[in-house]
């Protein structure tokens, strides 16, 4: 498959993710509501601390409310039904006292006296009596009765049984209770209405203070709970997310590579379970990479050992070809195609075996800088001049002696080397080499060397591997002459500079590489670079 055939692939895999993204997103609307309003809720109220104090809050408030709610229930009944009956009884006992003295037919006179009998026997409680009998009236002390309903009427008029009945006026709470007056014949026979009736209109001011110091105490009582509840639901937390804390910090320290961490196991219960299981994994990660980096050794060690060993039979190759080379037009059709294939073929495994030598001292940590002060744009023609690519490359370069570094020529050759001859084979004309200056705000600069091309660009999912080593974007590639190393070999070349070198895919189509190498003060001159024409073809 050609990069364009995979870049063409990679366009249509990212196609399809979009096209089940929008899928997700036309999911179900409860899910997106909760998303979003997840999104709303500050950062600091959605760690575990936050929520354990909440749902602490909530408990405690929705049982104190509950219990509150009952209690006074309970409370307010009990208090209400306690006044009431006390009064029933003092009243019905005031009533059967006068009863004794009053006539059958009452006059005005004689209801006046039964009012302020009852009355008087009962002034502190702020009683106020009402005696009617047929349509004789009489009150004390005073006529302000409208609280006596016209139901409460109907129904003493018709029973033998004290009648009450709690009103509300103006906030402001009353009892109002009816008791007609009976009266026998003395012969065991059935009490008789005798038409008398006494009415009472009471206030209930201290029920009622009652009721509210009732529900001064339920509110401090919640308050009180409440305030318990953020104390305790605090001291939970802090038990939960110490373990916690202590797991996130392990594997923070785990992260930074210190894979001896381990934690404190501490008692039975789930979070202990979970220390123990990241420390068995912690131990199992560190025995792994252990393993890992020792199985590297070896094969670092087997490559440099078997790229040393070739080193001397291939030179002898080589010289052989070359020798063979020289005759190759005295030989037959047959024999010359041969010698060719040997040819190509020791030439390649001649670069591969360089390659691996110089992979091998990047690992061992001997490769070294022989650093010189040259002109980067007239080097870089160079290059392109002693492989024969200056027709194939456009280049934009600034004028000589204007980008000056003390760079290693033969590693910068190699980096030149491997970004164009990349480009030239993977991509599509016009290539491009460009070279500049960048200043960064920290006051630093920046040689700044661009390769880029027309061609399909690099797969995405082959972008962050780009620069590691023996990969090859396309899999069909696997037997050309391409080792997998160039690119591995340009990005330890730049980093043993100090400079930084990255990939990126261009808007219009094609892919760029761009390497960026330090500058002293005085290594690049003062103006604007200029474009060198010279063997440039248009952008």
């Amino acid at each position: 498959m050609s990069r364009r055939e995979s870049a063409r692939a990679h366009r249509a895999v990212r196609d399809q993710q979009a096209a089940a993204t929008d899928a997700d997103a036309r999911g179900p609307r409860w899910t997106r509501f909760h998303r979003a309003a997840l999104t709303k809720v500050p950062l600091p109220l959605r760690g575990l601390r936050s929520r354990l104090v909440v749902a602490f809050v909530l408990v405690t408030m929705a049982g104190a409310l509950s219990t509150g709610a009952v209690t006074f229930r309970e409370a307010r009944t009990g208090v209400l039904q306690q006044s009431q009956d006390n009064v029933i009884r003092q009243f019905r006992a005031g009533v059967n006292d006068l009863a004794v003295y009053t006539p059958l037919h009452p006059d005005q006179s004689d209801l006046e006296v039964a009012v302020n009998h009852v009355q008087r026997a009962s002034q502190a409680q702020g009683w106020r009596v009402l005696a009617t009998y047929g349509d004789l009236r009489a009150y004390a002390p005073s006529a302000d009765f409208d609280k006596i309903t016209p139901e409460l009427r109907r129904s003493v008029a018709t029973k033998r049984a004290a009648v009450f009945q709690r009103v509300d006026d103006n906030g402001r709470p009353w009892l109002v209770v009816g008791m007609p007056v009976t009266y026998t014949s003395g012969d065991g026979s059935e009490s008789r209405l005798s038409g008398l009736v006494m009415y009472l209109v009471v206030p209930q001011d201290t029920e009622q203070a009652y009721v509210k110091a009732m529900v001064s105490a339920i509110e401090h009582a919640t308050l009180v709970a409440l305030g318990l509840a953020v104390v305790l639901a605090l001291l939970a937390a802090s038990g939960v997310l110490r373990p916690v804390r202590a797991l996130r910090g392990a594997t923070r320290r785990m992260a930074e590579g210190h894979l001896d961490v381990r934690l404190a196991v501490n008692g039975t219960d789930e979070l202990a379970d979970l220390s123990q299981s990241f420390n068995h994994t912690a131990a199992e990660l560190e025995r792994s990479v252990a393993e890992l980096r020792r199985m590297e050794a070896q094969a670092r060690r087997f490559v440099a050992d078997v790229s040393h060993e070739l080193r001397t039979p291939l030179a002898a190759m080589s010289a052989v070809t070359d020798v063979l080379d020289e005759n190759a037009l005295r030989l037959d059709r047959e024999t010359g195609e041969a010698l060719r294939l040997i040819s190509e073929g020791t030439s390649r495994l001649s670069v591969l075996v360089n390659d691996l030598m110089e992979i091998s001292r990047f690992d061992a940590g001997a490769a070294e800088l022989n650093v010189d002060e040259i002109d980067l744009a007239d080097f870089a023609q160079h290059t392109l001049a002693a492989r024969g690519w200056q027709g194939r490359v456009e280049t934009h370069l600034p004028p000589p002696g204007v980008l000056r570094a003390r760079v290693d020529p033969r590693r910068l050759d190699v980096v030149l080397a491997n970004l164009v001859g990349n480009a030239l084979r993977h991509g599509e004309p016009p290539v491009r080499l460009a070279m500049s200056v960048r200043e960064d705000p920290a006051d630093a600069a920046w040689a700044v060397i661009e390769v880029t091309d027309n061609g399909p660009g690099i797969a995405e999912e082959a972008m962050p591997h780009i620069f590691e080593r023996f990969y090859k974007a396309n899999s069909t590639r696997a037997r050309s002459a391409s080792s997998g190393l160039g690119l591995a070999i340009t990005a330890e070349n730049v980093h043993l500079h100090g400079g930084r070198v990255t990939a990126a895919n261009l808007p219009w189509g094609g892919a760029a590489f761009t390497v960026e190498l330090p500058l002293h003060r005085d290594s690049a001159a003062d103006g604007e670079p200029a474009e060198d024409d010279a063997g440039a073809g248009a952008r």
